[in-house]
């Protein structure tokens, strides 16, 4: 029995950082060398023809190594942080029981928070879906909104004045990230998971990681992100979509709409994709648990095993 067979069998190991800095390839060599199945953090890639757009693992890539939560939903069928956290905890439990090492990989601050320390309705926001429900209040009225929110959550409709814009927005926001309620809440409540997370960040400096983000973007649209884009299109799923509405589909469906030009969408996705890193990086350096490392003074085979001598160190300390 080996080194890693003797560690705590309740442990978990993270990789996080920045789209497009890494994730992928250093999780392949370390599920192999660890023993692991991959456990996907990602938002996106657990939509089914999202493919090309989300950086999806390739078939070969999954021949390497078992992945989880790819693939599990279609582009109509909304998805939540909250649901995810369930379903992600469930399936690590399983993983465990079977000796396998969990390698949960991702960027999606929601999910590894969902995952890890649960979800309680102070610490649910999101800038995009507040600012979605409220233009659906300006649009169809408040009243609307209200009757939406009664659908999924009686008891806070109840409570909340048809007219009270704010909380019905609050409480709509809540539901779609965490698919739970905001009645069901109580401030303060955490459900923290009956593992214990290792955490390692992937991290690069900014000019580096620019150039990865706009020399994948190229290779996006070389390998048919617009054909992509257009059979989704054509099978009834628009940028109305939760899943759609997100880097690099967006801008395409501008391009389709004749609002930008190819030169433009391209520019426009490599722009929006470097906001989002630096969003991704300030939601991860606000977290002291993570262990970083520069990707930049490594060589791979350098790589996984610094993340390797962490796994095994940061495991046997406690």
């Amino acid at each position: 029995m080996n080194w890693i067979s003797d560690l705590n069998e309740n442990r978990a190991l993270l990789l996080v950082g920045a789209t497009a800095v890494g994730k992928t390839e250093l999780s392949l060599e370390l599920a192999e060398r660890l023993n692991a199945e991959i456990v996907s953090a990602d938002s996106r890639q657990v939509y089914r023809q999202l493919d090309i757009g989300t950086a999806k693992p390739t078939a070969a890539d999954r021949a390497r190594a078992v992945h989880h939560f790819i693939d599990i939903r279609d582009p109509d069928q909304d998805y939540s942080a909250g649901e995810y956290g369930r379903e992600a905890r469930r399936c690590l439990a399983n993983l465990l029981r079977r000796g396998k090492c969990p390698l949960v990989v991702g960027g999606s601050g929601f999910y590894l928070r969902a995952l890890v320390d649960g979800l309680f309705a102070p610490r649910i926001s999101s800038a995009p879906v507040k600012e979605k429900w409220q233009r659906f209040c300006r649009r169809y009225g408040v009243n609307t909104a209200h009757r939406r929110l009664a659908q999924v959550d009686p008891d806070s409709a109840d409570r909340l004045h048809p007219n009270d814009m704010q909380r019905v927005v609050r409480a709509l926001e809540v539901y779609e990230l965490s698919g739970i309620p905001i009645s069901r809440y109580r401030s303060g409540e955490e459900q923290r998971a009956d593992f214990t997370p290792v955490w390692v960040g992937l991290w690069r400096q900014r000019d580096a990681l620019y150039r990865r983000i706009d020399e994948r973007t190229d290779r996006m649209i070389v390998n048919g992100l617009v054909e992509e884009v257009m059979r989704l299109q054509a099978d009834g799923y628009g940028v109305d979509l939760n899943a759609l509405r997100t880097v690099g589909y967006r801008e395409v469906f501008a391009l389709l709409r004749g609002e930008l030009n190819s030169v433009q969408m391209v520019e426009e996705i490599k722009k929006n994709t470097r906001h989002y890193a630096k969003r991704q990086m300030t939601w991860f350096r606000r977290d002291a648990r993570i262990h970083w490392i520069d990707l930049e003074t490594l060589t791979p085979p350098q790589a996984v095993a610094v993340v390797t001598e962490i796994w095994k160190n940061t495991s046997r300390s406690f």
